[in-house]
């Protein structure tokens, strides 16, 4: 095999099984059905009486009436102050035909963005529906597909129905991994222009790299710029050690998920990661438990390399999307295969798929122990100082939670990413500015979504909770409060989500997702069982 291909194919393992280079791994996951959920979009659409946070980092404000036309946000007003009754005639009036929510109480906030949103896939046996209703139950309205594993025609044609709001979807943004689709290996400047040409005129948004040549990256780099179309990138550690995050982004990589290659860049007495001296990539317990050593191999924070690569990087108005929670369970496993919705909320399929196998990608538990949860622990430590500064000093930093492994359930893993954000230093008011405005910017739709502000689109998120108090009122599962009579309840969850104007039931979606799994079970006699211990 040539090694330009063999490469090819490491990098599509690096997000799903070492076994995706087969037919039926690639086969494509059911689409989504047509809608039957949701009401509207209205005429006239008035949410009565919230707490706004806005998703512009503003500090909270309300009462407020929020007035919605058709799928466009026409006037917030204010109707009086905390604490004291609403004075009927401040309301925005409102004929026979407005539709009202009153949010008396509620919180009005974005909809959320989620900029590492993988479709579900054939090897996690999760369809379109289960994945799309988890994410609008969590209140994601917009998603960037890096990758679009289930091949572009397909994703496009689902971005196009959710545009039309003829299914239950967040809005999809498809970015294509570099070289997807290609006959052979791409191995000259001229062959990876004209695959970044033919990605454009397709109706691609962007491209996602794993790493590649550096001719070959300037190259797809340049002419991406040149089509207008974005670029995103995984920067593998296969080729990490020839273009690292800074070479990338003075090609004019505009982003990062993860975070290999930003060490790498901050190396002083090394040019290549100090791997053990049997490490195999294709080893997943060499992978990922090298991988939480590497910090602490870069330049110490506040050093002048520290400071160099991150001068570099705010001058290039570089994104950074950490996914924090994707390697939550690398410092913690027992936490992240026992949360507490997996039993209702996380498919046998995709169950089975988080499993211990050693062909498998995030699937790597064949000697986990405290040890490699302590080196993990310090790594986050190192990696959320970095990320938090970089945020301190005018980077920007948006939220991307790559479900659909390591025991993270699709929409759970995107609020777990909030929680993980808060823990790295953010203000919850910064949180959630990266969960809406900053990733809006990112892909370019800061004018139009990303804060709630007339003249843009009417994404809104509906509260029982104030978030800022307590992220976690943002899972579907809420978050346990003790009544006066000493009785555990639940609070919070999502209470609407408003995509594109139409108003949907979250909660419901929520019980339609529940039924999914209920069904799946019941017809496959499973229960959900702790790694190592199947029934």
């Amino acid at each position: 095999m040539q090694q330009g291909y063999f490469r090819f194919l490491v990098y599509i393992f690096a997000f799903i099984l070492i076994s995706a280079c087969s037919p039926e791994i690639h086969a494509q996951i059911p689409e989504a059905p047509d809608r039957e959920e949701g009401e509207g979009p209205y005429d006239r659409l008035i949410i009565r009486g919230a707490t706004l946070i806005d998703g512009t980092g503003a500090p909270p404000t309300g009462p407020v009436d929020i007035v919605v036309e058709e799928n466009e946000i026409v006037n917030i007003q204010t109707v009086g102050y905390p604490g004291v009754p609403v004075d009927e005639d401040s309301h925005p009036e409102a004929d026979e035909d407005t539709h009202e929510i009153d949010a008396d109480g509620k919180y009005v906030l974005p909809g959320f963005v989620d900029l590492h949103g993988h479709i579900g896939g054939g090897a996690q046996g999760t369809p379109a529906e289960y994945v799309y209703k988890l994410w609008m139950g969590h209140g994601v309205t917009t998603i960037r597909d890096p990758g679009s594993g289930n091949g572009l025609e397909w994703t496009l044609n689902e971005k196009q129905r959710s545009n039309a709001n003829e299914i239950t979807a967040p809005r999809i943004i498809s970015y294509l991994t570099f070289g997807r689709g290609s006959d052979g290996p791409i191995t000259t400047t001229e062959q990876a222009r004209e695959w970044v040409q033919d990605l454009a005129d397709d109706g691609g948004h962007g491209i996602k790299f794993f790493g590649l040549r550096p001719d070959l990256m300037e190259a797809a780099l340049d002419e991406a710029r040149q089509q207008g179309i974005g670029t995103t990138a995984h920067l593998a550690q296969m080729d990490v050690a020839r273009l690292d995050v800074i070479d990338a982004a003075r090609m004019g990589l505009e982003s990062m998920n993860h975070w290999y290659g930003l060490p790498e860049a901050m190396f002083t007495d090394r040019t290549v990661q100090d791997f053990r001296l049997d490490y195999n990539y294709m080893n997943e317990q060499h992978r990922f438990a090298e991988a939480g050593k590497l910090w602490e191999e870069a330049a110490e924070p506040g050093s002048d390399k520290w400071n160099e690569v991150m001068d570099e990087l705010l001058e290039l108005d570089f994104t950074i999307i950490p996914t924090f929670n994707i390697y939550d369970a690398n410092r913690d496993l027992m936490r992240a295969y026992r949360a507490e919705w997996h039993e209702k909320y996380t498919l046998p399929s995709l169950w089975e798929f988080f499993q211990p196998d050693r062909r498998a990608h995030g699937s790597y538990w064949f000697k986990w122990g405290l040890e490699e949860e302590i080196d993990w622990k310090d790594n986050y430590r190192l990696w959320m100082k970095f990320i938090n500064e970089y945020k301190n000093r005018g980077g920007r930093v948006a939220a991307g939670a790559d479900s659909g492994f390591i025991f993270q359930t699709y929409g759970f893993g995107y609020i777990r990413e909030l929680e993980m954000l808060r823990e790295a230093g953010f203000h919850p008011l910064e949180v959630i500015k990266a969960a809406t405005l900053e990733g809006a910017a990112e892909i370019g739709m800061d004018d139009k979504i990303g804060s709630v502000e007339p003249g843009k689109k009417a994404d809104l998120v509906i509260v029982d909770e104030n978030p800022l108090e307590d992220l976690k009122v943002l899972y579907g599962t809420g978050a346990v409060r003790v009544d006066e009579d000493n009785n555990p309840t639940r609070v919070g969850g999502v209470s609407y989500t408003i995509k594109d104007g139409v108003v949907f039931d979250a909660p419901e979606l929520l019980r339609d997702v529940r039924e999914i799994v209920r069904e799946a079970k019941e017809e496959e006699d499973y229960e959900i069982y702790n790694p190592g211990e199947k029934p």
